[in-house]
């Protein structure tokens, strides 16, 4: 659990120099209607992905295409076009992006590293080392990432009727958008489009946290244990809510090779 922190931690750490990047995004106001037309299902919108791994043409495209789905199958974009929606989750929905993204080929790459920092560190010392101690600190990772997306993806989103998704804003300055980032730990967007306290992100951080006492010999026990990794996991969701809030800055910043997007979903040439 220690080490998967960590790792999505440090991704989170990775956002200051892509939140002074200013330069605008392909989402602009003039390209609203065609967006509207093309991605309109019944009287709701489809989200609207600034990247798709089509347009991918670099190496690793595998582990890219897994990236790529993760950050961006959990964010939405334009909650309110020419006053419609994006379309709510489906139970069914939720589940599925629930058990997807518990598979994603990134999620066993990071639980593989997870597993060395831990094993490397004698986290859970009681797993003891080698093989067979880093097999344990493995499936425990997983066993932290699975627990994660059925609690926060899937069944309390179903409870409390809230979308699990991140809703980017994209436009505004960077201190407005990392602060919208950060306000996602409080308050989220329910199924039917209206803002209400993030009760899923809360109550899947305590469940998680007492959830992992089970399976991770080496967790201190009490209350304030628990309060301070509650506390480490609040810290690295809201990093998660910055790195999808900046993604294309983050492309741009690591010059992963997206082909440029479509022209639906560009701004006006001025902006370009």
């Amino acid at each position: 659990m220690k080490g998967l922190i960590l790792t999505v931690t440090w991704l989170a750490t990775l956002r200051a120099p892509f939140a002074l990047s200013q330069t605008p995004l392909p989402n602009a106001a003039s390209s609203q209607q065609a967006v509207r037309t093309e991605n309109q299902v019944g009287g709701c919108l489809k989200p609207v992905r600034l990247f798709a791994i089509e347009d991918y043409n670099g190496p690793f495209k595998r582990v890219a295409s897994s990236l790529v789905r993760r950050v961006e199958s959990q964010t939405a974009m334009n909650p309110q076009t020419g006053g419609m929606r994006i379309c709510p989750l489906t139970l069914r929905q939720k589940f599925t992006l629930a058990a997807r993204n518990s598979v994603e080929p990134v999620t066993f790459i990071v639980a593989g590293f997870s597993a060395g920092i831990s094993q490397a560190a004698d986290y859970d010392s009681q797993f003891g080392q080698g093989a067979s101690g880093y097999g344990q600190r493995f499936g425990a990772a997983l066993a932290d990432n699975t627990a994660g997306e059925f609690f926060g993806t899937f069944l309390f989103p179903v409870i409390f009727r809230q979308d699990p998704r991140y809703y980017r804003v994209q436009e505004g300055g960077t201190k407005q958008r990392m602060g919208h980032a950060l306000a996602h730990i409080f308050v989220t967007q329910s199924d039917s489009g209206t803002s209400m306290f993030n009760y899923s992100e809360w109550l899947t951080v305590v469940s998680t946290t007492a959830l992992s006492n089970v399976y991770h010999p080496g967790n201190r026990r009490g209350f304030g244990p628990s309060a301070g990794q509650m506390a480490i996991t609040l810290g690295t969701d809201a990093g998660f809510n910055l790195l999808r809030e900046f993604w294309p800055e983050v492309s741009r910043k690591f010059k992963l090779p997206f082909r440029s997007p479509q022209p639906v979903a560009r701004a006006p040439d001025n902006h370009d």
